[in-house]
């Protein structure tokens, strides 16, 4: 009975509400100047605005960024799955599924799809989003490092680092010294054309390597943490190289370098010095209570951002500090897999691909239209594969790691990816590379980061049948 009376209440509020609406409605048109034009609307008339009223909403930023974003992870997913059946990592499939979405592939086959998902106007607010995506990767990656280890391998990382940066960096040189004449700007001195050669050949992407070891395993195997250290310190050095070789091209001085690398000690001494002690009374409150409040989580958030904002102020790019906000977090296994779990499936799966989307949108493969522009490809490719991966292996042999951890490092630092290419960008932008020598690095950078899965399979089944070979005879 109780129901059939609360049946019956609904009923009449819906009717007399809805009733009163209506009249509402109707009455308060009669207050509206309704012109001619109005009162003789047709049905064509009617849906010709329906569809214009469609075609705006399709051009508004948000419905824009939103078909991005899912035609970015659709290919991605695709050619991550593609790849990984392949045995290389996922992030190489990325990496495709950006560059066949830009100019080099849809772009050239369909340019009005093209423009219609990604207008030029659009590419900014993509980028700003992919840039999260990457600085929540790297808060992940560095909470997921084992400090201890890494203190009793820093000596060695840091010799194996610079010896692979200055390796390469000076066949790079090298290599300006023969193509400046015919791939230089004809404005670019040949100390700035130089010096950024040599900058090309000396990075390692950090966040693809990052990937690759996490995608192996590797991450807390002394092996994995070795790398992603060599990888770290490669990288702020490079950076620091990189803002040295701009003040050079822009003011033809170095001397804001040692400002630079004084504010990169004393934010770092911060970060470990004042900002983790502070970090343990929070750790402290969760050992006590078990429970990760919001506001630990804002507080945790705000120092990430933080430290990414302080990074990217000095040049340093925000995701070494994202990375350094990270391997401050307390060392609490619990502490850190909360943390670690509300963030990692957002940043992998739906914001980092962004990152390699938006980077290979703005690549174009097919400026090398002769043979002798294939030629000087493949010698650029040779010289920096010679430089990074052998400087790299002899380096971490002069250290003492054993020859499968030498030469895996060598193929783990080879991996240039996607820094690389947004090291070239910068180049490109400030007039120091050619059209011609841009797409050279460009497809340098592909093919060392392509090689580093096959180049690690090769080097531990050679190391497996050794170690077979000892054992059959013993």
């Amino acid at each position: 009975m109780k129901k059939k009376a609360i049946l019956l209440f609904y009923i009449i509020i819906l009717a007399a509400f809805g009733s009163a609406i209506y009249f509402i409605l109707k009455n308060g048109q009669l207050l509206e100047k309704i012109s001619v034009a109005k009162e003789n609307s047709t049905a064509a008339g009617n849906f010709s605005v329906f569809k214009n009223t469609i075609a705006g909403n399709l051009s508004h930023p948000l419905p824009v960024l939103l078909l991005q974003i899912v035609v970015i992870i659709i290919a991605a997913r695709f050619f991550g799955f593609v790849f990984g059946k392949i045995k290389q990592p996922a992030v190489i499939g990325e990496i495709v599924a950006g560059i066949l979405l830009g100019p080099s592939a849809l772009g050239l086959l369909f340019p009005g799809i093209s423009h219609f998902i990604f207008p030029p106007e659009s590419l900014g607010t993509l980028q700003f989003l992919s840039q999260i995506g990457l600085i929540l990767f790297m808060f992940v990656i560095g909470m997921e490092l084992d400090i201890s280890v890494i203190r009793q391998q820093a000596f060695g990382a840091v010799v194996i680092s610079h010896a692979s940066i200055i390796i390469p960096y000076a066949l790079g040189t090298g290599l300006a010294y023969f193509i400046f004449e015919e791939f230089a700007p004809a404005n670019i001195s040949f100390l700035s054309f130089a010096l950024f050669m040599g900058i090309a050949m000396s990075i390692t992407a950090f966040p693809v390597l990052a990937r690759i070891i996490r995608e192996r395993n590797l991450t807390k195997t002394n092996l994995g943490i070795l790398a992603i250290t060599c990888a770290a310190s490669d990288d702020v050095t490079a950076w620091c190289i990189l803002a040295a070789v701009i003040a050079v091209v822009k003011a033809g001085s170095s001397a804001g370098t040692l400002f630079t690398i004084a504010i990169v000690v004393l934010y770092v001494c911060i970060m470990f010095f004042v900002i983790k002690p502070l970090l343990g009374i929070l750790e402290k409150k969760y050992a006590q209570t078990g429970i990760l409040k919001k506001s630990m989580i804002a507080i945790l958030f705000m120092i990430l951002i933080l430290s990414a904002y302080v990074a990217e102020l000095i040049g340093i790019h925000a995701l070494f500090g994202a990375f350094l906000a990270g391997v401050i977090m307390p060392v609490s296994s619990g502490f850190r897999q909360i943390i670690i779990d509300k963030i990692e499936d957002v940043s992998v799966v739906l914001l980092l691909p962004l990152f390699f989307a938006y980077t290979g949108l703005r690549t174009q493969i097919g400026l090398l239209n002769n043979a002798h522009l294939w030629m000087v490809c493949m010698m650029v490719t040779a010289t920096a594969i010679a430089g990074k991966f052998g400087g790299s292996t002899f380096a971490a042999k002069i250290t003492g790691q054993n020859w499968k951890d030498s030469l895996s490092i060598g193929a783990l630092m080879n991996t240039r990816g996607l820094m690389e290419l947004i090291v070239l960008n910068i180049g490109y932008d400030l007039g120091i590379l050619s059209a011609q020598i841009f797409a050279m690095l460009v497809l340098m950078a592909l093919i060392t980061t392509f090689m580093t899965g096959p180049a690690l399979d090769i080097i531990n089944r050679y190391f497996a049948e050794e170690r077979g070979e000892v054992k059959r005879e013993t």
